[in-house]
């Protein structure tokens, strides 16, 4: 009887327990028994992957013009500045991003690009 009860701790040695965790590779399993419902997991999965997807290029666009304008190469800036603005307003189009929060974005980067190419002024 003792033995059985070992078998069943978690930390017993030889035991998996792999199988019991429920991740995500197990996690499209959907639950829906309706056809309608079956077709709409469907597509959250595909709009879902879709999103990441447009977030994912929306940061990395961001991370870059931020990294240009800390490095202060003015080229690069002019490029990505461009870049960024596009994407910002893509998003919003999409859905992603509000279009008050994209224009703060828009406003607070071009303020920075700004007072880069700005001379600065001897006090």
């Amino acid at each position: 009887m003792w033995c059985v009860c070992l078998r069943l701790h978690p930390n017993f040695p030889g035991v998996d327990r792999t199988q019991d965790r429920v991740g995500p590779e197990k996690s499209s399993v959907s639950m829906a028994n309706h056809v309608s419902s079956l077709k709409r997991a469907r597509q959250t999965i595909t709009k879902t992957a879709d999103n990441r997807a447009n977030k994912t290029k929306l940061r990395s666009t961001l991370r870059t013009l931020r990294e240009a304008i800390d490095e202060g190469d003015k080229k690069t800036i002019a490029a990505t500045y461009s870049t960024t603005v596009s994407a910002l307003d893509k998003s919003v189009q999409k859905g992603v991003l509000h279009k008050n929060t994209a224009s703060r974005y828009k406003a607070r980067l071009n303020a920075r690009v700004k007072a880069l190419a700005a001379p600065t002024k001897a006090a």
